[in-house]
């Protein structure tokens, strides 16, 4: 491994995320490449989570975008503040006041002191330090917004009528998450590098639990994990990610278990099933042998 990659990986650990060798060369590469990097991957095993992590080890900025259907270039680029603008014009036509012509006015009312920037162009206009841009669930968003957010990621400059063309002088580093409720465009993959993230095996996601609760026993968390592993393995609705393994650990770290039991299980099973359908799927019998399992180990 180069000391770079490893390096990043060591400090990537320090933040909490463990990260093996596929995830932390990505990373690295589209630092080094200057490309986005979309990452793929279950809902719960930690795709938004390697921006956060990015952002802390750089100490820099994270400026996240939450993509949805129906997101508008507005809502993602910039807005002019009508109120404000409105305002200064009501200030202009009091005779008391010192007045401009109405060019001059109008330059002023279209200034950047009247521009509210979203996360788009704040990745692109933050002075110093590069920050990390994470557009997140950009499936969610529709077609035509992701070839707009095509144009923007192939130049990293947009152009406002009133101002003129905005270059980014330090370009952000771009994290895309999806969760493949719909294919991604070809022309936006091929503009970013590419990673896919699997649920972790038993021993990471072990490890995982004992960096991110703190005070867990070691038979409490490999109980745990034995037990979503299961569930994961069952055609539920909506498996559980990292996410959800690190919740019920939580909660059950907060009711000072040191140990599965199905009494427990049942009580706090809502930390770790999100969909009323699995919910039902693990009582009675079923749920006290997926305990036996995991106690078994």
């Amino acid at each position: 491994m180069r000391p770079e990659i490893r390096d990043l990986q060591a400090s990537m650990r320090e933040q909490g995320y463990i990260a093996e060798r596929s995830i932390v060369t990505a990373v690295h590469l589209a630092r080094a490449m200057e490309k986005p990097l979309l990452i793929e991957g279950d809902a719960g095993v930690g795709k938004t989570e390697v921006a956060k992590v990015m952002a802390a080890v750089l100490g820099t900025e994270l400026i996240r975008l939450q993509c949805y259907e129906g997101l508008d270039v507005n809502t993602a680029l910039y807005e002019w503040n009508y109120q404000k603008q409105l305002l200064r014009l009501r200030i202009a036509a009091d005779p008391k006041a010192d007045g401009h012509a109405e060019d001059s006015l109008e330059d002023i009312i279209f200034g950047r002191r009247y521009l509210l920037e979203r996360p788009l162009l704040r990745a692109i206009t933050r002075p110093n330090a590069p920050p990390v841009l994470l557009i997140d669930e950009i499936d969610r968003a529709d077609e035509g917004f992701e070839a707009f957010l095509l144009e923007v990621l192939s130049d990293f400059q947009v152009t406002i009528p009133e101002l003129g063309t905005i270059r980014a002088e330090h370009r952000p580093v771009v994290i895309l998450t999806s969760n493949r409720t719909r294919e991604i465009g070809d022309a936006l993959r091929r503009r970013c590098l590419y990673l896919y993230i699997e649920h972790p095996p038993f021993e990471k996601e072990v490890e995982i639990v004992r960096t991110r609760v703190p005070g867990i026993a070691d038979r409490l968390a490999a109980e745990i994990t034995r037990f979503v592993q299961a569930l994961r393995r069952r055609a539920l609705m909506k498996p559980p990610g990292v996410a959800e393994t690190l919740d019920w650990a939580h909660a059950l770290v907060s009711l000072h278990k040191d140990a599965l039991d199905a009494e427990t299980v049942a009580e706090t099973l809502g930390c770790l099933v999100k969909d009323q359908h699995d919910m039902r799927e693990m009582e009675g019998d079923d749920l006290e042998e997926l305990v036996r399992v995991a106690a078994a180990g």
